[in-house]
């Protein structure tokens, strides 16, 4: 099977049409797993703690494996490999990222700063409510830059390598990972695993991303190297940094997340961005979208 020439047309539909608004999605049954065996699973000791989110992993891992090949062995050849393109595209979130983006961006251009906050607190976990114009473009600049390592290239790259079953794993690690891999005193130890896998998953394609930021704003190469190592991920840094420096502005600094402060690195140099910088990250993140699709292209061809 041709994963490369499956993934641009599953690339292409998933941009063109995105999920059907209020459909079930299956990332929802991810999210119910994850749940049931944290509350079932998550108990006793460190050490214990640590075992069940290792055995959590494992079933992720286990049913993306049964699932995504299930799926590609019944779809088979020919017309069935339509099949493994519609069922691909629920993996993915150019469209969706796009829409919850231009949702911020719309109040906040048309100066309605409480409609803004009310669509940034969407994407992004900090505190909104007090956010200014800058605070309220800097967290959607830094969620459009993360996501689209983790909505896009990841996903992408893990069904280029391994199919459905690549695909189906990176995102329930994905899932995991934001249920459980925070270092909350519950899921300290539970949720290791998980934040560890979700480490390595992304690792290639946060710096592929952060390549593809830099290509597709002209610039940035410099911020993305300097920068990136500073942010509290491994991966996080690649592409905010490479996105920080195509705009020519300033990512991260102080936050708070549940009413406790925190300090987010500081990514680029320059004026803190506006609404207009967050038009500008827009029309990166789309040029970004459209050069994958290019590499993708490519290595079908080559094939």
């Amino acid at each position: 099977m041709n994963h490369a020439a499956l993934l641009l047309p599953m690339l292409m539909a998933e941009a063109a049409l995105g999920y059907p608004s209020g459909w079930w999605h299956p990332v929802m049954a991810v999210g119910a797993l994850i749940d049931a065996v944290e509350r079932r699973w998550n108990r006793g000791d460190a050490m214990r703690q640590r075992l069940g989110g290792i055995a959590l992993l494992g079933v992720l891992i286990g049913a993306s494996a049964i699932l995504g090949g299930g799926t590609e062995r019944v779809a088979g050849h020919g017309w069935g490999l339509a099949v493994v393109v519609l069922v691909g595209t629920t993996g993915l979130a150019q469209r969706s990222l796009d829409d919850h983006v231009r949702a911020v961006l719309r109040p906040l251009a048309a100066g309605d700063l409480p409609g803004a906050r009310n669509a940034v607190a969407m994407i992004v976990g900090r505190d909104t409510d007090t956010l200014d114009e800058a605070g309220v473009a800097t967290a959607a600049i830094e969620s459009l830059a993360e996501s689209f390592c983790d909505g896009v290239v990841a996903p992408a790259f893990w069904f280029l390598l391994l199919g459905l079953p690549g695909l189906f794993a990176a995102k329930a690690i994905n899932t995991a990972d934001s249920m459980i891999g925070h270092r909350t005193p519950r899921h300290l130890w539970f949720g290791w695993a998980a934040a560890r896998a979700d480490d390595g998953v992304n690792w290639l394609p946060a710096r592929l991303s952060g390549v593809l930021l830099c290509l597709a704003g002209r610039g940035g190469w410099r911020t993305m190297l300097r920068d990136a190592r500073h942010h509290a991920s491994p991966n996080g840094g690649w592409p905010e940094a490479a996105m920080a420096g195509a705009l020519s502005c300033t990512l991260g600094g102080p936050v708070s997340y549940d009413r406790e402060p925190a300090m987010r690195a500081i990514l680029g140099r320059g004026s803190r961005p506006g609404a207009q910088d967050l038009a500008r990250a827009l029309r990166i993140y789309r040029v970004a979208c459209v050069l994958l699709w290019l590499i993708v292209g490519g290595i079908a061809w080559l094939a």
